[in-house]
């Protein structure tokens, strides 16, 4: 096990991407001590991705590319506006609510950091909100994106963990919407403080119904998607399929955005997209097969079990490893490798796996906003020019609604679970 373990570590420090240090580690192992095994490497690597779920994740991704493709962006924006751009603060809080609204149709914090950002952070910086704010509450507010279903993340745990995808679309539903309306209350808060301006517009009761109705079709996609995993109409995989569908029409056909000739391009996207994570999945499965052969999971948890510590001890002390694996790890390759050495040790506390994969989620979350790794800063950095720790700077206090939901999911499970229950018994 030190061979697997070391070698990780090492790969990792020196800069080796987390897919190969995870490959490499695990080839190290079959070469120096189980040799006899190595012929069953690609079998292993085949029944990491051999998943008829997998099939959703391109799906996801093709979705939310054809949707952003097809200019939702500037009319979730205005279709925000209606409702908070009077109030002091509005675009800050603008860019909250369309995090919420787009975190339901692209399924990717990244991809809401980058299509809400490149509108709104400029525009916010020319109203006269400083750099660091414009881009902070961008990236904090994005969060959402990965929490709030349907949601890309989500399917990998599922696999991992061997759970129902509507189940867990239903769980994070509640956690996602709580974290943005704590974001709005401290925007509020903030702006009120600061003195940012209100946005003065006057629109006819035509032009806010022309503004709702350009919307209307991009805000009840998810409706969609995810009531067609719940109520039995369709699988998760055949749900995004009909997300593709939905998104296609909508944007070729009604909004008349989407031009025929980028599809291709988009699904080229969508490919290379779901093709990093699928080789991350292949490579992490096989990593997690030998943990398993070796009983990793299970004398982790004996360990935890004979240390007679309190039940809230040892959840607190999970949030703390998942907060920090997100800060150094990426979401797909941090959720497979948590979930079978966490969800054992949570589960004998009493902990639903639906309840720890929302906890899981939400958590790797804040690791899209921290350095170093923080995919959602390095986006923001790319728009504003910003260094990303001042980013993070920005960002820091519209954080405390990821931790207090964080808290939250961890100790109050009909946060996550009344939902599935109501809807899915």
């Amino acid at each position: 096990m030190s061979v697997l373990l070391v070698s990780l570590l090492i790969l990792l420090v020196i800069g080796v991407p987390i897919a190969y240090s995870l490959g490499i580690s695990s080839f190290l192992y079959f070469i120096l001590i189980h040799p006899e095994l190595i012929a069953i490497l690609p079998q292993r690597l085949f029944a990491g991705m051999n998943s008829y779920t997998m099939i959703a994740l391109p799906l996801f991704c093709l979705m939310g590319f054809l949707m952003n493709e097809g200019g939702i962006t500037r009319r979730l924006i205005d279709f925000s506006l209606l409702f908070v751009g009077r109030l002091r603060g509005g675009l800050g809080l603008v860019n909250v609510l369309a995090s919420m609204i787009f975190g339901g149709i692209s399924g990717s914090s990244v991809s809401d950091t980058a299509s809400i950002g490149a509108v709104l952070i400029p525009e916010m910086e020319n109203k006269g909100y400083s750099p660091e704010f414009a881009s902070g509450i961008t990236v904090a507010s994005s969060t959402m994106g990965m929490i709030i279903p349907p949601s890309v993340p989500m399917v990998v745990y599922a696999l991992a963990a061997e759970e129902s995808v509507g189940r867990l679309f239903l769980g994070s539903l509640f956690p996602g919407l709580m974290i943005g309306i704590l974001m709005l209350v401290i925007t509020v808060g903030i702006s009120s403080f600061r003195k940012f301006p209100r946005e003065e517009f006057s629109l006819d009761k035509k032009k806010k119904i022309e503004t709702f109705n350009r919307a209307i079709l991009a805000l009840i996609m998810p409706l969609f998607v995810i009531g067609s995993v719940v109520f039995g109409i369709a699988t998760a995989t055949e749900s995004a399929g009909i997300g593709v569908l939905y998104a296609f029409v909508v944007g070729t056909v009604i909004f008349r955005t989407l031009k025929v000739k980028k599809i291709p391009k988009l699904m080229k996207d969508a490919i290379m997209t779901s093709a990093n994570v699928m080789i991350i999945i292949a490579l992490s499965k096989l990593y997690i097969w030998i943990l398993a052969i070796e009983h990793v999971p299970q004398q982790l948890s004996m360990f935890i079990s004979q240390l007679n510590l309190p039940g809230v001890w040892i959840i607190i002390a999970v949030n703390l490893v998942i907060l920090v694996s997100g800060t150094f790890i990426d979401v797909s390759p941090a959720i497979l490798l948590l979930t079978p050495v966490l969800l054992p040790i949570v589960q004998s506390f009493g902990m639903n796996p639906v309840q720890f994969g929302v906890l899981l989620i939400s958590g790797l979350a804040v690791g899209l906003v921290t350095p170093p790794v923080g995919m959602c800063l390095n986006v923001a950095s790319a728009i504003s020019g910003l260094r990303i720790g001042k980013i993070f700077y920005g960002a820091m206090p519209f954080l405390a609604a990821n931790l207090i939901t964080l808290l939250l999911i961890s100790f109050v499970p009909q946060l996550t679970l009344w939902l599935p229950e109501l809807l899915m018994k």
